[in-house]
């Protein structure tokens, strides 16, 4: 089977954003908001097994027990609160202060010469990943996705398989045309539930997580000149993940 595109998850895969980006942001609203709530490292990564930023809102305020300076329906002080939230983070991202994995920008550009299409499935809000692809990438890299889904474009957020399904409906592809690139076993159990073969590249949040689902689980996807570590699976005696090895996955599974 011919790979025909790339589907990527966004935050942590595409770039490291949760730790010194989402939850920085989320920090400095609380702060504007005059709120005495701090995400600390590991608090953030107990609420990132919750789905979407304005999720993990709520089910901090309700489960933590937060108290709230003010008398408003939920809904929409969250809704204020995580706009707040994506202004600082665009901030974030255009001081540089974000970088992009090791391997992403170089996989990019090889799948768009080689003509295999490129999409996001990303449970952050469309503004973001637009705001992200555009300062880290470039707004010429960032045109050649095609396919953006993400946000409430869906009604159930990752693990549930939504999102994938919305893109390979966009992008008219069978699962079996297309490989998917995550770094958690919340993404791989959306796109495995999909029916997408998957690529997992761990990030510090996620290195601990179970992800015998996945195709091939690395540290990052690699250079020619900095190799990756095979964490599971097999990477045909490829040192950095490429389409060629991209194909050879999608033949050895279907």
């Amino acid at each position: 089977m011919i790979l025909k595109a790339l589907i990527f998850d966004v935050d942590g895969t595409i770039a490291e954003t949760e730790r010194d980006g989402h939850r920085v942001a989320f920090n400095l609203a609380f702060e504007s908001a005059r709120l005495p709530w701090q995400w600390d490292i590991e608090t953030y990564g107990k609420l990132l097994e919750i789905g979407g930023g304005k999720e993990r809102l709520k089910h901090y305020i309700t489960h933590y027990k937060a108290d709230l300076p003010q008398k408003q329906p939920l809904d929409s002080f969250i809704r204020h609160l995580h706009r707040v939230k994506s202004r600082y983070y665009a901030k974030l991202l255009a001081s540089d202060a974000i970088p992009l994995r090791i391997g992403i920008k170089r996989l990019i550009t090889s799948a768009h010469q080689e003509g295999v299409r490129l999409a996001i499935a990303s449970t952050a809000s469309e503004e973001n990943v637009r705001v992200l692809l555009d300062t880290s990438l470039g707004q010429e890299m960032a045109s050649w996705f095609e396919v953006i889904c993400a946000g409430d474009m869906v009604k159930n957020k990752k693990p549930a398989p939504d999102i994938y399904l919305l893109a390979l409906e966009k992008l008219n592809l069978s699962p079996s045309e297309c490989l998917s690139i995550e770094d958690t076993n919340q993404g791989l159990r959306a796109s495995y539930e999909a029916g997408l073969n998957t690529v997992i590249t761990v990030n510090d949040y996620s290195k601990n997580q179970d992800f015998y689902r996945a195709n091939l689980v690395l540290n990052h996807l690699g250079e020619p000149d900095l190799f990756f570590k095979v964490i599971k699976g097999n990477s045909y005696n490829k040192f950095y993940f490429d389409i060629e090895l991209s194909e050879k996955i999608l033949a050895m599974s279907n």
